[in-house]
């Protein structure tokens, strides 16, 4: 027998109904930690050698994010 069952709703009534903690302070305050790093370190090169401090599993991390950057801006055909 195979039962089927399908529910609607938001993902925060989902995060709740499984007993999720609300990490959005978390988040809210890594979001405004990495605006200010930005804003301090100016140049590309200041940025990337942020991120590679913050990125987990050193290199293989940092062509992983520089991967899905470059997927992200390309133009659909290119």
């Amino acid at each position: 027998m195979k039962i089927n069952v399908e529910v609607e709703c938001t993902p925060e009534e989902a995060r709740r109904a499984m007993g999720l903690p609300d990490l959005t302070p978390v988040h809210d305050r890594y979001v405004q930690l990495m605006v200010k790093a930005i804003e301090s370190h100016g140049t590309p090169e200041g940025f990337e050698q942020m991120m590679r401090s913050w990125a987990p599993m050193g290199e293989a991390g940092m062509n992983f994010w520089r991967g899905l950057f470059d997927a992200a801006t390309k133009k659909p055909g290119s």
